[in-house]
């Protein structure tokens, strides 16, 4: 089972992806654990990657396609791979197309924006404990205070409403064109072509989840 899974921030795609992995056994590939990974072990692509970085550059697609093809000839890819946060654009898309690297299935998580906004901004966190909530779906007992020990939530940069709104913008920017592009490609058919899944985000997370896997288990 080889799978995409898109959809913009807080769509719930790590939750889901969690559920994927743990029902196929495949592990979850991410760009970014990659090449974490290469520059640790100090690799010629992990040098490469780790120059570009110290400059403040982005690495190029050449490089994250070299490690994708490298990441999975790996001995827990044999049953498949599910990849998390790639591809990210198009040039992306087209580069693993050209090397014949297919999927069986692209999964779209679709959140509307406004509940996008409507999830992330009203999280809130306890720092010490790590401890989350949610002013609407999950709140503390006293508003503002953690339940435990009594002691300030606060709201993190990244879900301050204007930096969610930014995260959108470059989402549909740079990544939603995947969704016409992988989904007009399993409609015309032909080699490599995927099966398009498209998922309606909203609902609680088992319903999301068996929705998933009812359209996946059959490939």
């Amino acid at each position: 089972m080889r799978v995409i899974l898109l959809g913009g921030p807080g769509a719930g795609k790590g939750t889901q992806a969690g559920f994927i992995k743990e029902r196929f056994s495949i592990p979850q590939i991410s760009t970014g654990d990659m090449l974490r990974a290469h520059v640790k072990q100090g690799t010629e692509l992990g040098a490469a990657a780790k120059k570009i970085m110290d400059e403040g550059g982005l690495v190029s697609d050449d490089i994250i396609m070299g490690m994708v093809k490298e990441r999975i000839t790996e001995d827990d890819c044999k049953n498949g791979y599910l990849f998390d946060g790639f591809p990210r654009t198009l040039a992306q898309a087209d580069a693993l197309k050209d090397a014949a690297v297919y999927v069986d299935a692209v999964v779209e998580i679709d959140v509307p924006d406004e509940e996008i906004i409507k999830r992330m901004s009203g999280r809130r966190v306890h720092l010490a404990s790590g401890r989350t909530y949610h002013v609407m779906f999950n709140p503390p007992k006293e508003e503002g205070m953690d339940d435990e020990t009594g002691e300030p939530l606060i709201q993190r940069d990244d879900d301050k409403e204007e930096t969610v709104k930014a995260r959108l913008k470059v989402y549909h920017d740079q990544t939603e064109p995947l969704i016409a592009y992988y989904s007009e490609w399993a409609e015309r058919g032909g080699e490599g072509a995927p099966k398009y899944v498209k998922i309606h985000g909203i609902g609680s997370v088992d319903q999301i989840r068996d929705q998933i896997i009812s359209q996946l288990q059959y490939l």
